[in-house]
């Protein structure tokens, strides 16, 4: 029997390869496999007229040949002039588009990034669908990007054409750790999915000159990232190699963020004095840096703030150095700004960073829905997060807004076509604010557009789906315990107690909560003592449990939002769950004034929205008849069919198509009624108040990720309710 009153983590490795047979994911990696990565690398080589070039392999072509240039001289005895730096800005663009110059860096300073998660991306799409023809597609980029690295070991595109003189001289901005952490998140992806090793190798030398370069020691800079993800990077690439020191950067960094002096000052003050600039003061909010999560040591920080995707990947990697150094200060910190998170700045479609200045956290309980930022990549950064508090230790919450976020706002950041895109991802939409042009809402898009200069989110979403397997499943620390956090339909293998054995989830989320997991024991073994531990999911409400059957004589026992089934597991033996889908009227916390009075529609995992294509305009004079709802569930139609996407292009750049294509979803249609706003153009902007003249409706209301698939049109998430 498996002692289930000891402190144990979740974390996938020993988790073999998983085989996502679920029906819904299965569709979202066909979308990302058939539409995204083609079309991805089509945009990183500027060969899709109506998408913002990219300069991506511009910029790895550019550079190799200027290794070359430098080698063909050193054999010829030559001295090679190496570019010295110049500042051209942090996007470059030339003159004229049609012509960049082939041997200049065009783009943002971070553009290599968009190659590398591009390559991870089609690494997990390899795992599931091995294709030769893309395979040998990324081999060729990575030929071209080990031709770009220096010798010493440096690997990033702007500094190696733009003048290495000046190169690590602006961390804070210049993102060249940040390309650096999804180089190793690419090699290493490609290196489990292949076992090609050109690209790692890469990585390795690249991270051991950053190992040399930064630390406490006399002659070391005593830096850190700008923008984090070097911090889970290093991590994963300690894990995949064993190579100590790759752990060790990982917690100096971590470590040293927001010390005093501040790093990033210093570095102000230094690039000031060589530019012979006035040193510009950090006015960030609620300290000096902390748009970087910069201003103090994490150990000492209780709020989420800055930019949210930098939080989150920083949050993510010091989850993950305090679970491999079993640091309790770090532990302690991470949980803190995960109930700061989850309590007090999150929105009911798991997206984080409510306001467009800086990209970020706003103070608490600042959630405006229309002028919500709610960036794709912040939702990504918020799973990534959660997966490793779940390593931390497997409690149901973690995983409960893991989901959250990846039906919902990762989901609705890519078309039903796979074609185009949303940055930002709003609660709320009328397309009057972008008609006329309105600066407060500049941001906002009620349409997806093909591709974006600042391209991070496309290729974010693409390597989300594409290792969405790799969130749903966990082994304990001593392997004796296999934990489901998402129920993803799956053929999977896990070395569970020291015994290999198979796993066959079947699953009907995020439509139905009906499925099923059946063990396979290796031949020879005729039982096995192990547990396996379900989460209770918490949309299932309260008793969700008693929905679990599983084979007789095992023990029960619910902890942390999970049910740990333990005994003598036989080789076919089976667990059912058929976990309720109530729809649930959700209101926020009082103190989010931009929902008073309102509901949220939630059915499992999945927050529904209302549209004008269903319910005409003027969304806002709609309202739910809640206590009818509460009094009488069945009220709520829950209905089966086919949604039909499809919208023609507007403009040049075609914003807004989507193709013809149809999904099996669950729309809901709810009990209310619309407030009489006939001939309002005629009334007096202000009048006495009245009882207004309602007219019963049913609320159509469908899936908030497939919003805006049918052209431009008004939306809602939040209702009135009464």
């Amino acid at each position: 029997m498996v002692d289930c009153d000891r402190n144990v983590h979740s974390h996938p490795l020993g988790i073999g390869n998983v085989k996502v047979t679920d029906r819904f994911w299965s569709s979202e990696q066909e979308l990302v496999r058939t539409s995204m990565i083609p079309f991805q690398w089509e945009t990183l080589n500027d060969r899709v007229p109506e998408a913002t070039p990219s300069y991506a392999m511009h910029n790895f072509k550019a550079a190799a040949r200027q290794n070359e240039r430098r080698a063909q001289s050193e054999s010829q005895g030559k001295a090679f002039e190496p570019p010295k730096f110049t500042n051209r800005g942090f996007d470059v663009l030339p003159k004229d588009p049609r012509k960049p110059d082939p041997d200049k860096f065009y783009g943002f300073v971070f553009q290599d990034s968009d190659l590398w998660k591009w390559i991870e991306g089609a690494a997990y799409s390899l795992v599931q669908h091995p294709d030769a023809k893309l395979e040998e597609t990324v081999d060729s980029a990575i030929d071209i990007v080990c031709k770009a690295q220096l010798d010493n070991g440096y690997l990033d595109t702007y500094y190696i054409l733009n003048g290495m003189d000046r190169h690590f001289t602006d961390l804070k901005d210049y993102h060249e750790l940040y390309c650096m952490g999804h180089l190793i998140e690419a090699a290493v992806a490609y290196y489990q999915s292949t076992g090609k090793d050109k690209l790692l190798k890469a990585a390795e030398r690249y991270a051991d000159y950053v190992y040399e370069t930064f630390g406490p020691g006399e002659h070391q800079r005593h830096g850190y990232p700008g923008h984090e993800i070097a911090e889970m990077a290093l991590v994963r690439l300690y894990e995949a190699t064993g190579v100590r020191k790759y752990l060790d950067l990982a917690t100096y960094f971590v470590r040293e963020r927001g010390t005093k002096p501040l790093y990033f000052e210093q570095e102000d003050r230094e690039r000031a004095a060589y530019e012979g600039k006035p040193v510009e003061p950090d006015d960030s909010k609620p300290m000096p840096y902390a748009y970087y999560q910069a201003h103090e040591p994490v150990v000492e920080q209780d709020e989420a703030v800055g930019h949210a995707v930098r939080a989150g990947y920083f949050y993510s990697g010091v989850a993950d150095v305090a679970r491999l150094t079993g640091d309790k200060d770090l532990n302690a910190a991470v949980r803190r700004l995960w109930r700061n998170i989850v309590d007090k700045k999150l929105y009911i479609t798991g997206g984080v960073g409510g306001t467009v200045d800086g990209e970020a956290f706003s103070y608490n309980y600042d959630l405006p829905n229309d002028l919500a930022y709610s960036e794709t990549c912040a939702s990504v950064a918020l799973a990534l997060f959660a997966r490793r508090m779940l390593e931390l230790e497997p409690k149901g919450e973690y995983a409960d807004v893991m989901e959250m976020a990846l039906y919902n706002t990762v989901l609705a950041g890519m078309a039903l076509d796979g074609k185009s895109f949303f940055y930002v991802n709003p609660l709320e939409v009328r397309p009057d604010n972008a008609h006329h042009h309105d600066s407060r809402f500049s941001h906002v898009k009620d349409v997806r557009r093909k591709w974006f200069g600042c391209a991070c989110c496309p290729p974010n979403i693409a390597r989300t789906v594409e290792s969405i397997q790799q969130n749903a499943y966990g082994l304990s620390d001593d392997g004796s315990t296999l934990f489901v956090h998402l129920y993803v339909g799956c053929e999977g293998t896990a070395e569970l107690a020291g015994v290999p054995v198979g796993f066959e989830v079947e699953a009907g989320l995020p439509w139905s909560g009906k499925g099923s997991l059946r063990l396979s024991l290796p031949d020879g073994a005729s039982s096995l003592d192990a547990a396996i531990a379900l989460r209770m999911p918490k949309w299932a409400g309260e008793g969700a449990s008693s929905h679990v059957t599983a084979p007789d004589g095992m023990s029960r026992e619910e902890r942390d939002g999970y049910l740990y089934l333990s005994g003598s597991w036989h080789d076919g033996d089976t667990i059912r769950f058929d976990f309720p889908m109530p729809v649930r009227l959700v209101a926020a916390n009082p103190l989010v004034s931009e929902d008073a009075g309102q509901v949220a529609i939630v059915r499992g995992p999945i927050t529904y929205c209302a549209e004008e294509r269903d319910n005409g305009g003027h969304l806002h004079r709609l309202v739910v008849d809640g206590r009818g709802v509460v009094d009488d569930p069945s009220r709520v139609k829950v209905m089966p069919c086919e949604f039909k996407a499809g919208a023609k292009g507007v403009g040049d750049k075609r914003e807004g198509e989507v193709e013809e294509v149809s999904r099996d979803v669950v729309e809901l249609q709810v009990p209310g009624w619309r407030e009489d706003s006939e001939h309002a153009e005629d009334a007096p902007l202000y009048a006495p108040w009245r009882s207004e003249a309602r007219k019963p409706v049913a609320i159509t209301l469908i899936p908030y990720f497939m919003w805006a698939n049918r052209g431009e049109n008004e939306m809602r998430v939040f209702l009135r309710v009464r």
